[in-house]
């Protein structure tokens, strides 16, 4: 029956436009952007940002730089074409700006005479420069870069013959961390520090030895050394978040160590007047979610003290105000990304609930600011039914809209709106926030499938963001239901460390409630009810077939499913072992099998379908086939979807994005009671 309304649907509005115009559809995908990486420029007037668009023929991201004043008038392109250019960085005088692209093959970095538009090229490097950090006086422009090491060979072949069609010779693996998601195999070396001048010429390496230096670069106020954080302790590979603040010699390569405990400390960043260094981090607990505080120190390391230590949330993003009193600093809360400042007497204030948009799969939050010298700030803007555009706020709160990216794809469509929700838990009658996506052509009265979308991480958030995804499945004629349950963050540490060896568990019972209180809306025809989630979401979801019967079909996106051999085949075993566990598998196979979904798939009866991406090390495929042939074995209706040239961001290449979508719905739409009846 469903098929044929749609099929109704589009012969009605064949006469002034396709559904595709109408709502939010596939190949819309293709045509999104959204802005991130805003940087002030020296007259206080405009921002520079990258702009992100998709390259539908390359089936990529593009990221080109824009200008637009913070009057929102002159927008326009500042480097703009089939390549990237990205993260814009002004000279302290404010003349030039420094910025990488791949214009000429090969990411390199340039500089930019912003009077004249005159552009140099400064490096001829073999991998691409990141952390760009101008030096004060203006002469030098620090980087961090990947620097290869010869790869470890315990046997070399004998001569081949001529023409000789050999397989190669092996690889030897003799690291912790020898792949990683969205990179595969990791080539041998490490990242270090560089120098170059500014007008160009030969970059200068200052760190070395076997440890990974990089992360946010400042300068001391008189250009003579360089803070960062890194972690060189001997047994770096095995203590993934340790790290500590260094300050650097340009002249003697002298490296001093400024901070001395056991915990990160990172993301350094020297004041203004040259004073103090902020930077963030924390006392390890190895509980899996602990809050990142605010610290300043003096520029030798002395009298460090906590700035958000009362606040109960992770902080970020942090910034200096422009007279040095005060830092401004992000922080998720109750499903959205605020901007605080604080000052160094610890008075504190909210600037904006605003941030958001910049990812476009999934409603997590997210979202980037950019403080100006005037006390203004831009930030990237948040809304249920558009990605990222920029926005500025003043002083007194006023908000003024920058960019519109998006209008000349959505000005026409009816997009679809979130409304949220407050939950008791029946475990321990907590508050858990939800929200519910209405179709856009919502009728009252009528019921609805719903589908219950999980998050992942676990230890992450949903919000009233822009999803392309949830906008999909809406359009589609489903409602969709999102939870942030317990384990979630943006609620406090006791909150998220309530699954602290405990995952899943009762964050089970969070979701249940949450899909009971909307059946009891009205709205929702509970004989359709469908389950899906990626990563940890896919964990959970097939965690809750593994329980109930309740739902119609699910589909199992880029799980884990045996947290034994999770652990010892995705890309960071030595955090996962060492903050999701309290042992190893081999010292308590039965903590980590009490908790894998698989002990559960004897009672699952859900038709299922597993989607991941091949070349996921993150919850390696290994994990979805586990899951496929258990399935199969028992004779459960399943499907394994195989997404191509994929690792466990899907949404990274948008087709792929829509195959995702295209897939799951056409399973659960083969579960429909129409389906079933014959139709």
């Amino acid at each position: 029956m469903r098929n044929l309304l749609i099929f109704f649907s589009l012969t009605v509005v064949s006469l002034s436009g396709s559904a595709e115009d109408k709502y939010f559809a596939y190949q819309d995908v293709f045509h999104l952007e959204y802005a991130s990486g805003a940087r002030i420029t020296p007259n206080g007037n405009s921002v520079v940002y990258e702009r992100h668009s998709m390259d539908i023929m390359k089936d990529t991201m593009r990221i080109n730089l824009w200008v637009v004043g913070l009057d929102g008038k002159n927008h326009r392109p500042m480097l703009s074409g089939k390549v990237q250019y990205r993260m814009p960085r002004f000279s302290p005088d404010g003349s030039r700006m420094a910025y990488v692209s791949s214009v000429e093959g090969k990411t390199q970095i340039y500089v930019r005479w912003l009077d004249t538009g005159q552009t140099a090229r400064v490096t001829d490097v073999e991998f691409s420069p990141t952390s760009l950090s101008w030096s004060p006086d203006g002469k030098t422009i620090a980087f961090a870069m990947f620097v290869p090491k010869k790869e470890t060979s315990l046997f070399t072949l004998p001569p081949k013959p001529k023409d000789a069609l050999w397989a190669g010779n092996a690889t030897v693996v003799d690291r912790v961390t020898y792949r990683a998601d969205g990179r595969g195999m990791l080539p041998t070396g490490h990242t270090h520090i560089f120098t170059v001048p500014a007008d160009g010429g030969t970059p200068r390496q200052l760190t070395r030895e076997d440890f990974n230096h990089g992360g946010n670069i400042s300068w001391l106020a008189d250009s003579s050394a360089l803070i960062f954080s890194a972690n060189r302790t001997s047994n770096w590979e095995l203590n993934p978040s340790e790290s500590e603040v260094y300050k650097l010699s340009i002249v003697s390569g002298e490296l001093v160590p400024l901070t001395s405990r056991h915990g990160p400390d990172q993301g350094p960043l020297v004041s203004p007047d040259g004073a103090l260094i902020a930077y963030t981090g924390f006392d390890d607990t190895e509980a899996s979610n602990q809050n990142t505080i605010l610290y300043v120190m003096g520029v030798d390391g002395a009298a460090p003290r906590a700035l958000t230590e009362s606040l109960d949330r992770s902080v970020g993003d942090i910034q200096w105000s422009a007279d040095s009193q005060g830092l401004f600093y992000s922080y998720d809360s109750d499903g959205k990304r605020l901007v605080g400042y604080v000052t160094l007497t610890g008075g504190s204030r909210i600037i904006t609930n605003q941030l958001g948009g910049t990812t476009l799969g999934r409603p997590y939050t997210s979202g980037e600011y950019r403080a100006a010298p005037d006390g203004r700030l831009v930030f990237t803007k948040s809304r249920v039914d558009r990605p990222a555009d920029l926005a500025v706020i003043d002083r007194i709160g006023r908000v003024t809209v920058l960019t519109a990216l998006n209008e000349d794809l959505f000005e026409k469509k009816k997009l679809a709106s979130a409304e949220e929700l407050q939950i008791i838990s029946s475990i321990d009658k907590r508050p858990i926030q939800a929200w519910v996506v209405k179709p856009p052509n919502f009728e009252v009265g009528k019921k609805y499938p719903l589908i219950l979308e999980i998050h992942g991480g676990p230890h992450a958030a949903y919000g009233p963001h822009f999803s392309s995804e949830v906008q999909l499945y809406a359009a589609a004629g489903y409602m969709v239901l999102y939870v942030n349950p317990r384990g979630s963050t943006s609620y406090g540490e006791e909150f998220a460390n309530l699954i602290h060896h405990n995952y899943p568990s009762q964050d089970y019972d969070d979701l249940m409630n949450a899909v009971d209180v909307v059946i009891k809306s009205g709205s929702v025809d509970p004989e359709q009810l469908y389950i899906t989630g990626g990563s940890g979401g896919g964990t959970l979801t097939a965690w809750v077939v593994g329980k109930t019967t309740r739902f119609k079909a699910a589909v199992v996106a880029k799980p884990v499913i045996n947290w034994a051999s999770f652990v010892l085949t995705a890309d960071f075993s030595n955090y996962f072992t060492k903050y999701w566990f309290p042992s190893m598998p081999w010292d308590d196979p039965m903590h980590y099998w009490q908790r894998s979904p698989l002990s559960l798939v004897g009672n699952v009866e859900t038709p299922t379908m597993l989607l991941t991406g091949e070349n996921d090390y993150r919850t390696p495929i290994s994990e979805t086939e586990q899951y496929y042939e258990a399935l199969k074995l028992r004779g459960i209706d399943s499907v394994m979807v195989r997404i191509p040239q994929s690792g466990h961001g899907i949404a990274a290449k948008p087709s792929n994005l829509v195959q995702k979508v295209g897939n799951i719905l056409a399973w659960f739409e083969k579960y429909s009671p129409e389906k079933a009846a014959g139709e």
